[in-house]
């Protein structure tokens, strides 16, 4: 079975900006893997590269918007029937740009107790019991 490493981000808004206390997710794609859910963004890690790096890049490329990485928020696993995915999801923060949907079917910023209602993916399951453990 294939394994793969995802980064993904719980990324806030500029410090100075209204969306301070509110976290970037987006809505994937119709024709990706678990089509239209919603998500932390980030994506798949690839070989050779470090996982905090593949999260800058994958925002950049999905949402055109630049973030500082931190520390390791939480980790996921999750065996679906085609893969084994493991995600690590980094604190992060929206420094530069303004977000659009170039890899990402929408997106919206919301608040710690919006993400925990949402359908999440089941790896993203260690995110929101912390989420509602430390944030709400």
């Amino acid at each position: 079975m294939k394994r793969i490493v995802v980064a993904a981000g719980l990324i806030r808004g500029p410090v100075e900006g209204p969306r301070s206390d509110r976290y970037l997710v987006s809505r994937r794609l119709a024709d990706a893997h678990l089509a239209h859910s919603w998500e932390l963004p980030g994506g798949k890690v690839e070989p050779g590269e470090a996982p905090d790096a593949a999260l800058a890049r994958e925002i950049v490329e999905e949402l055109g918007v630049e973030v500082a990485v931190g520390d390791i928020f939480a980790v996921g696993h999750h065996v679906y029937p085609e893969k084994e995915v493991i995600l690590l999801v980094y604190d992060a923060r929206m420094i530069a740009g303004t977000p659009e949907c170039l890899g990402v079917a929408e997106f919206a910023w919301l608040t710690a107790g919006e993400i925990v209602a949402l359908p999440l993916p089941p790896a993203d399951v260690p995110v929101v019991e912390r989420l509602r453990r430390e944030r709400l």
